[in-house]
């Protein structure tokens, strides 16, 4: 441990910490535009600059490691001063147009502006020029707003492993983007949206679909209904400023009727269809391997994330036959909206709509695949995040935090605690094992509380495995097999996870893979910004709204159940496999 001070208080801090850890350790504040915990510092934003006694200049505290006896000033007037110019500089250069950017009052840089004082601008310079990119149905990247901080790059590289973003150019010339100064839609991003959810201004965001669905809910000849992923409810919160992890299941629904939905659903309802036919999938791939010794892809890969779809299309199509076929839960909602409930209330299905809010830029671009139209029609119309909800209920002019808790429509609005923890990476396995290991033994799981612990938390990727005793005897053939399991959440990791197979040093049975960091609670289209403490919150949100339900299994949702009474017989079967099921194809890009 060394010993040093920071603003004349004597603090320790461990070998190998830089000056800004031991600061926050501490409670002071150091602002910075381009520090990304866990990740090696760039020192590109110069914000962060702080004195040390002894040292020449100033000095970036992000980059800076202690040592013994070191004296350090985070706000004397030098540094006061230093940041000052810092700010002035990239506000020199920003076509910001804050007044109708939609990072308006979400804006790191803003709202650094306003901590320093800044009240004029002491320099007048070119501007960056204006470029913007609408080559992808997620994501819109403006280059007259980057200030050249590179979170985008270090995410994109480092945490999801793509590397579709990188520096280019010299100085003042520096430009952001794909290589060659391409647009997006011209190299393999994967469109999960994480460059979006750090950009501290408005560089990138989502591609805004709320137009589209204020037009839709005008015209009287629609019936427009809505789904609410898992992930939204612990988060939606936060943008009427409540902490990370409040839920707001009910007033969520609340608003969502105040702003003229004609119904409000639950994608937890196809979250547990999902596990009902992605787990009849795994059981039957396992037959056909253990009982007739056919050669079945394995291990069988979740499908739900369209991200990581994106990313086994473009980087390892090798293992496409070992996805699911199984389409996300959002998409199944689609496919069920448009025939089964829409022969329900009389609806044709081209007068209907289908909103989804999602926590994902990446689900954008899902509901518009050319694979997702097997209702007739497509069965998503627009994608909506966390974050254009709340602009959008803020816009209808609603009181969220006063709204009183309304309960969601059925059928399609009753949903499992298993479906809930879709939200959180280790969910989708915890919930299929849980349907899967009572079918099987005819007992329900054999863990506290339901959960299995092992694949739980922020650990990159996890593993469990489950030995089969006490089977019924339609499954007596998995009898003491010990299934292998894996966990895997931001690409980087299952990057290196793929090639651990790929290599024959690890061998499983099921993966399941989230794109994003902790699964879909920290998802692209989130409020901002999401750190590891951020995403804990939102995880012990999700398994709380688990625990409080009667209902915590996928099999036993009633209203699931009728589906298949009703209209499509059996997981796997003729009508299912039509609607619920698809296959993709590798892609090539730059």
């Amino acid at each position: 441990m060394h010993k040093l001070t920071l603003n004349g208080k004597m603090v320790e801090a461990p070998d190998g910490a830089t000056v800004l850890e031991t600061a926050r350790r501490a409670g002071i504040r150091i602002p910075t535009l381009c520090f990304l915990e866990k990740r090696e510092p760039t020192g590109a934003c110069r914000v962060c600059l702080v004195e040390i006694a002894g040292a020449r200049t100033l000095m970036a505290a992000c980059s800076t490691p202690v040592f013994d006896g070191m004296e350090v000033l985070t706000n004397s007037p030098r540094v006061r001063a230093a940041r000052k110019q810092v700010v002035e500089l990239l506000l020199s250069e920003h076509d910001g147009n804050c007044q109708i950017c939609d990072r308006n009052q979400d804006c790191e840089l803003q709202d650094l502006a306003s901590e320093l004082g800044l009240r004029d601008i002491s320099f007048e310079g070119e501007k960056a020029k204006d470029r913007t990119d609408c080559s992808t149905p997620a994501l819109v990247r403006n280059n007259s707003k980057c200030i050249k901080c590179r979170r985008c790059v270090t995410i994109c590289s480092q945490i999801q492993g793509v590397g579709a973003l990188h520096p280019q150019g010299r100085g003042f010339d520096t430009v952001i983007g794909p290589a060659f100064t391409l647009d997006l839609g011209g190299v393999a991003c994967v469109q999960c949206g994480q460059c979006a959810a750090v950009c501290p201004v408005g560089a990138i965001s989502e591609r805004s679909h709320v137009d589209e669905v204020w037009k839709a809910l005008e015209d009287p000849s629609k019936t427009v209904i809505v789904q609410t992923a898992p992930a939204i409810r612990a988060a939606l919160g936060e943008c009427f400023d409540c902490e990370p992890g409040t839920l707001v299941t009910g007033k969520m629904t609340a608003a969502l009727r105040e702003i003229g939905f004609n119904g409000v659903f639950d994608t937890n309802f196809t979250a547990d269809l999902t596990i009902m036919e992605e787990g009849t999938e795994l059981l039957t791939r396992l037959k056909r391997a253990l009982v007739d010794g056919e050669d079945v892809p394995l291990p069988m890969f979740t499908s739900c994330s369209p991200g990581w779809i994106n990313f086994a299309e473009y980087y390892y199509p090798e293992f496409l036959p070992n996805l699911s076929t199984c389409k996300s839960p959002q998409q199944m909602f689609g496919a069920i909206a448009k025939t089964y409930y829409a022969q329900k209330i009389g609806v044709k299905p081209e007068d209907m709509t289908v909103v989804s809010i999602m926590p994902c830029t990446a689900k954008k671009f899902e509901c518009q695949r050319e694979e997702m139209n097997d209702s007739g029609v497509r069965d998503v119309d627009y994608v909506l995040t966390t974050r254009e909800l709340g602009r959008m209920i803020k816009e209808a002019g609603i009181d969220f935090m006063s709204l009183e808790d309304q309960k969601m429509d059925q059928p399609l609005g009753l949903g499992s605690g298993a479906a809930d923890i879709f939200a959180n990476t280790g969910g989708v396995m915890e919930a299929a094992l849980r349907t899967a290991y009572e079918i099987i033994t005819g007992r329900g799981l054999p863990m506290e509380n339901l959960h299995v612990k092992p694949v739980a938390g922020l650990e990159g990727i996890k593993e469990a495995s489950v030995v089969i005793e006490g089977t019924v005897p339609a499954w007596s053939f998995l009898e003491g097999v010990e299934v292998k399991l894996a966990v895997a959440h931001g690409l980087a990791n299952v990057r290196r996870l793929l090639e651990c197979i790929k290599r024959g040093e690890k061998s499983y049975h099921f993966i399941e893979v989230m794109t994003c960091p902790g699964g879909c609670i920290g998802g692209g289209g989130q409020p901002r910004l999401t750190d590891d403490s951020v995403r804990l919150k939102r995880i012990d949100a999700i398994y709380a709204e688990d625990e409080g339900k009667a209902l915590r299994k996928s099999h036993e949702n009633e209203a699931v159940q009728q589906l298949y009474k009703e209209f499509l017989g059996a997981p796997l079967g003729e009508k299912s496999h039509h609607l619920l099921h698809t296959k993709y194809k590798q892609k090539e890009a730059l």
